[in-house]
């Protein structure tokens, strides 16, 4: 039977071999060990990874993942389905009700740039020339943050810290997702750094804060480990982006921010 490195395998299956350890160190790819201490894996780690990379497409936690795979280790498919099916009927209800945050705030964009988009008053703004809305707080941003793929214990809004910095995509995904964020991030007016991160600030169009919010979406379903939050304000539209120190170098490559 055929054997791989980890390097042979990440080239195989198209996973980072930095992924490839962490799902070893997460019990999700066992591999054997030379005896100069190589890791080493048998051909039967090609349809795993396939499965763990299958899985984390439809959205799957970690530890639900690892519970499928030893279910899957008893040789049944039907078991494996059986306890897929539930996972799944959660994952849909999770992002219908995501699907149903973006589009009001979509809705709550388009009712701001409509205003916006009339005969100005004469002189200096006032409480009614719909440069601020009175279905908001008047003071500050209105906050609209992206829940995250899955319900996490704690207080969600610092789940970020605590998820392990690693990234799901590989090869020509990887690419594609790296080049769609440096599209957008190039469309930024302005970026200065936060505790943690980095904030820009877009002109502001519905449609862009649309494109941002779908993909800031996306990009937690692999990187959990970055928090993103969108702010609207009369005069623009604010994307903050926090990660974790080890993450500085993805925060980098990704968002222009000094690793």
């Amino acid at each position: 039977m055929r054997t791989y490195r980890i390097s042979q395998l990440a080239e195989r299956c198209g996973v980072p071999a930095t992924t490839l350890r962490f799902y070893e160190d997460a019990g999700l790819l066992p591999a054997e060990r030379t005896p100069s201490g190589y890791r080493i894996y048998g051909e039967d780690a090609v349809e795993r990874l396939a499965f763990i990379s299958s899985a984390k497409l439809l959205g799957l936690a970690l530890e639900e993942i690892r519970d499928l795979l030893d279910v899957r280790e008893e040789g049944v498919c039907a078991s494996v389905r059986a306890r897929m099916l539930p996972l799944i009927a959660s994952r849909i209800q999770d992002t219908d009700g995501r699907v149903a945050e973006l589009r009001a705030f979509s809705a709550r964009l388009a009712d701001v740039h409509t205003a916006l988009s009339g005969p100005a008053p004469e002189g200096a703004c006032g409480p009614d020339c719909g440069c601020t809305t009175t279905t908001v707080p008047a003071a500050g941003p209105v906050p609209v943050t992206l829940s995250p793929t899955r319900p996490v214990p704690g207080p969600a809004e610092e789940a970020w810290r605590d998820a392990p910095v690693a990234c799901t995509l590989g090869g020509a995904e990887l690419g594609e997702r790296t080049e769609q964020w440096r599209t957008l991030v190039a469309k930024a007016e302005q970026r200065e750094d936060i505790e943690d991160g980095v904030r820009l600030s877009f002109p502001p169009d519905a449609g862009l804060a649309g494109q941002i919010a779908a993909l800031a979406a996306a990009e937690q379903g692999c990187c959990a480990f970055f928090d993103f939050t969108l702010h609207l304000t009369p005069a623009a539209l604010q994307l903050d982006v926090r990660a974790p120190e080890s993450a500085a170098g993805m925060l980098a490559d990704l968002f222009g921010v000094p690793a």
